[in-house]
């Protein structure tokens, strides 16, 4: 388990790969608003807990298991948002904050339950293919059947 502080900065990384085709270290300080050895120092945490890959001045390249808890911290945040605005009916910006501060304490039990119910309530597509948050394959059933 990473601390929130590392969680934003493998997120962070992951936006930026998809944007830019490349992470550097330039970017994510601009883009967290932070120093570059902040940055760094992060790096090497992730580095030490298998996030990524990095030599000094060199590539940073997310490990498959990074960038499974990229997607995993973007999904959660997602479904919480989407349940909180649509299904609450929050106003935007605090479905936002709360979604942000939820995120990281939610359990992959309860995060499940609640992408079922969402999922059920918004009638976006069915979830009887037992989805689970960690089960990539599973995550791509949905978007497939939801496509549709």
């Amino acid at each position: 388990m990473i601390s929130k502080a590392l969680e934003e900065y493998i997120k962070t990384m992951y936006i930026l790969k998809q944007q830019n085709g490349k992470i550097r270290v330039t970017d994510i300080a601009k883009k967290m608003n932070c120093t570059k050895p902040s940055v760094n120092k992060a790096i090497y945490q992730l580095k030490d807990n298998e996030l990524l890959n990095y030599e000094s001045y060199g590539t940073i390249e997310l490990t498959q298991k990074g960038e499974d808890l990229a997607k995993k911290i973007l999904e959660t945040y997602d479904i919480v948002y989407l349940f909180l605005k649509e299904v609450l009916n929050l106003e935007k910006e605090e479905s936002q904050q709360e979604a942000e501060k939820i995120k990281s304490v939610i359990n992959d039990k309860t995060i499940n339950k609640l992408v079922k119910y969402v999922h059920k309530e918004l009638d976006l597509s069915s979830l009887d293919c037992d989805y689970d948050i960690n089960n990539e394959r599973c995550r791509s059933c949905v978007r497939r059947t939801s496509k549709k």
